[in-house]
């Protein structure tokens, strides 16, 4: 009886040499224009931003203005390096150290969100004010985007090359690029690319929170969907309020058309002394911060209703009012 060569049996396939270094390059692209994006948005509106770290009270002693700028700075370094596929060992371990300080940021505010000890309705500022996150989706957003990024990007990290400099050089302007923004910024006309109140914008899509909490401008003015309308965006607690409210008052009592009303943040305790103090002759609305706080860069700030849509927009009172009094930033 004959007997049967035995079958061949095909070796184990495997991965190919370049897949560790395809994998690292990819989750450093990755994680690099996260941070670029998220450094670039910040830095269209870094008062808010230097809003957002004294509030969670990560300034490092640094006035406000300038921690922003240095932190915008920092992440803009880390996204165009990785971007540029820099990933020696220094900066892969800045890198995981500010993914880590984000983790636990928005795992802090998460926490405190769930149990009633921070406001769950408001947004988490890390991609600035145009990306409306909750605290519980942010979070979730940092785990899911952030960190399986990184871990890749710890792969197949390239030596130094004859491409280096010009990595390198890459990196620089794009991290200059950004910076050069954040600096520049409150001194240009971006307020409507920067917000997210511009033309063509409806009231009912001014919102915020989710759910059971979510806020709408259209829910706390509903008159505001309907005619012609001049709203004004103040702080009622600035001591150039009284000024802004004597210029409304002679532009109502002049009956001035379209009819005027002031948003702003208000205790009922303010509301009462407002009422005395400068008799309002325009209608003055009461906004959470958490819907009011995107819609500008610096008070006050001012658009036009037809119908519930934004027609216009100015930093500051409209033409038809005369000067503001000194924008707060």
């Amino acid at each position: 009886m004959a007997i049967a060569a035995p079958t061949a049996v095909p070796p184990p396939a495997r991965l190919s040499p370049r897949a560790p270094a395809i994998a690292g390059w990819l989750g450093g692209v990755v994680l690099g224009l996260v941070l670029l994006v998220a450094a670039a948005l910040k830095a269209l509106d870094p008062a808010t931003f230097g809003e957002e770290i004294v509030a969670q009270g990560v300034t490092f002693g640094l006035p406000p203005r300038l921690a922003a700028l240095v932190a915008i700075a920092l992440e803009a370094a880390l996204g165009g390096a990785l971007l540029a596929n820099l990933r020696p060992t220094p900066v892969m371990a800045a890198a995981s150290a500010l993914v880590a300080f984000f983790v636990f940021l928005t795992g802090k505010m998460a926490w405190l969100a769930s149990r009633g000890l921070a406001d769950s309705s408001a947004t988490c500022g890390c991609f600035g004010a145009l990306v409306e996150r909750t605290p519980g989706e942010a979070l979730a957003q940092d785990l899911l985007l952030l960190v399986p990024a990184l871990l890749l990007a710890w792969l197949g990290r390239p030596g130094a090359t004859g491409e280096t400099r010009i990595r390198a050089a890459v990196a620089a302007a794009l991290t200059g690029a950004v910076v050069g923004l954040g600096a520049a910024a409150p001194r240009l006309p971006l307020d409507d690319v920067a917000t997210r109140l511009r033309p063509g914008v409806s009231v009912a899509e001014l919102c915020a929170g989710r759910g059971d909490d979510r806020l709408c401008l259209a829910g706390l003015a509903p008159a505001l969907g309907r005619g012609e309308h001049l709203v004004v965006i103040a702080d009622a607690g600035d001591e150039a309020f009284a000024h802004l409210a004597g210029r409304l008052n002679a532009y109502v009592r002049a009956a001035g058309d379209p009819p005027v009303t002031v948003l702003a943040e208000l205790t009922p305790e303010r509301r009462q002394e407002l009422y005395w103090q400068v008799a309002p002759a325009f209608d003055l609305q009461e906004v959470p911060r958490a819907l009011l706080r995107p819609l500008y860069r610096q008070l006050p700030r001012s658009f036009r209703l037809r119908d519930g849509t934004v027609t216009a927009t100015w930093s500051g009172l409209p033409p038809t009012l005369g000067a503001a009094p000194a924008a707060r930033r």
